[in-house]
């Protein structure tokens, strides 16, 4: 690679990557009302950060890029800086380029209507992707199904709570009241149409915005608790599409419950005693005639689906810190509770973390359940079809079908997964799987961060810690 912080002639970059200047010209030409534009990157953490640019600005972004400090790809999820990594004072926290992602130039009307937004990869000054951009490492995962004439069709389901912005007076978070009446739901009342009906103003206006950004937002349910909600995400034969469309959705729900008095969290367990929050990933394949490749009558797939779930099992506990990105995380994985405890498969069980769905033949796919909401799109995807390519290369045999109660064949699985963030984050740093598919450097990395925010949440004292010791002790 040449010297990453010589600048190069945009017209020598890669292709297909970045959005053509001509894309920001003609949305500027058919949204005379745009005054702003948001540029958003997404980061190891998963949390978008970027900066509003005015109008006058955005076609020297599509142009030629736009500066932006290196250490921003491993700040923590407060946003504070990893000195570990040894990207912030050790290389003297050099700027890098975004770049827009093509088709992801939008209106962003709950800022306001003269508000827009566009999702950004990083490069080198000499455009090369930089291989700790999440978005990079999704796209090299994916690259290599090509050799295997394959293309990945996935799609996220994410799950979240609608809740009270204000905490109460002893700082417990609090269900929010529905935006007509004002009543806190308090039943589980799982598939309520009641709920649903109570917070329709909400749930309009996010299907209308999400329109307006050409995101495939689908149906919606009122989920196992209290407060909270599933839609569904159309799939895609197009997994760095379908990260993008999850992305901008969180950030969708989130900034449309804002204005309707709300707060849309997406922690995996945001309350001690209710049901956590999970991004279900959905993937069957496309062979090169389009058709999906685990089509069969057998409700079990075929040889090639089977291999997949195969590969999935064997690499469940390496990736595991990026399905659980967090202290919370772990607070999720609970037996009887819809969260899976170990990686095991079935056909129409949603007691496995690995499970077939029924339906017809041609719609054979698999549902992975680990990836908790929290979890960043482009990764949890990278992570779980990393284990997918490997499992069809190698031909690896998923073993039995679990039937009847999931939690009961995982606790005597031989396959388990870590129990904890620490045991997670070694398990990843360990993994030469996972270096093989989303890079030594990008796990180190990964690794390093993670380690600053385990070292960081940890030495803070809480609540709970005068509860249970300040006068047992």
């Amino acid at each position: 690679m040449d010297d990453p912080h010589t600048m190069t002639d945009p017209a020598s970059l890669p292709s297909g990557l970045m959005a053509p200047p001509a894309e920001a010209e003609a949305f500027l030409a058919a949204n005379p009302d745009i005054a702003f534009i948001e540029v958003i990157f997404t980061a190891l953490s998963g949390v978008p950060r970027g900066k509003r640019i005015r109008r006058s600005e955005l076609a020297t972004v599509y142009a030629s890029g736009r500066l932006f400090p290196s250490s921003m790809l491993v700040a923590d999820v407060t946003g504070q800086d990893c000195e570990d990594t040894g990207l912030v004072w050790g290389t003297g926290d050099p700027d890098y380029m975004l770049r827009p992602v093509p088709g992801t130039l939008v209106k962003a009307p709950w800022l306001g209507d003269d508000v827009a937004q566009v999702l950004t990869s990083m490069y080198y000054l000499d455009g090369t992707p930089c291989e700790l951009d999440p978005r990079h490492v999704l796209r090299g995962v994916v690259e290599r199904f090509a050799a295997l004439g394959l293309t990945p069709v996935v799609a996220c389901e994410i799950e979240y709570y609608l809740v009270d912005p204000v905490r109460a007076p002893d700082g417990t978070l609090r269900l929010a009241g529905a935006p007509a009446s004002g009543v806190v739901p308090h039943l589980v009342d799982v598939f309520s149409l009641r709920d649903v009906q109570d917070f329709a103003p909400f749930f309009k206006e996010l299907w209308r915005q999400a329109d307006v950004q050409g995101i495939p937002l689908e149906a919606v349910i009122a989920e196992y608790a209290a407060g909270q909600v599933e839609l569904t995400l159309h799939h895609r034969p197009d997994a760095l599409r379908a990260a993008d469309e999850a992305q901008m959705y969180k950030r969708l729900a989130k900034g449309v419950a804002v204005t309707q008095g709300m707060e849309a969290t997406f922690m995996a367990k945001p309350f001690s005693h209710s049901a956590g929050s999970s991004m279900h990933l959905h993937f069957s394949m496309a062979g090169a005639d389009g058709q999906n490749v685990f089509a069969s009558e057998d409700p079990e797939g075929t040889p090639t689906m089977r291999h997949a779930i195969g590969g999935l099992r064997e690499t469940q506990a390496e990736a595991f810190g990026i399905f659980a990105p967090n202290a919370n995380s772990f607070r999720r994985f609970r037996a009887n509770s819809y969260a899976p405890t170990a990686p095991i498969w079935g056909v129409n069980n949603r007691s496995v973390s690995l499970r077939v769905p029924a339906g017809p033949p041609a719609s054979r796919h698999v549902e992975h359940r680990f990836a908790g909401a929290d979890a960043n799109p482009y990764l949890a995807l990278a992570a779980m079809l990393a284990g997918v390519h490997h499992g069809m290369v190698n031909q690896i045999d998923p073993g039995p079908a679990v039937v009847g109660d999931g939690y009961k064949a995982a606790a005597t699985s031989t396959h388990q997964v870590p129990g904890n963030w620490y045991a997670a984050i070694d398990a990843l740093d360990g993994s030469a799987i996972m270096r093989d598919y989303l890079g030594s450097r990008f796990v180190d990395m990964y690794c390093a961060v993670k380690r600053t925010e385990q070292d960081r949440f940890f030495s803070e004292v809480t609540a709970l810690d005068y509860d249970w010791y300040l006068k047992n002790a």
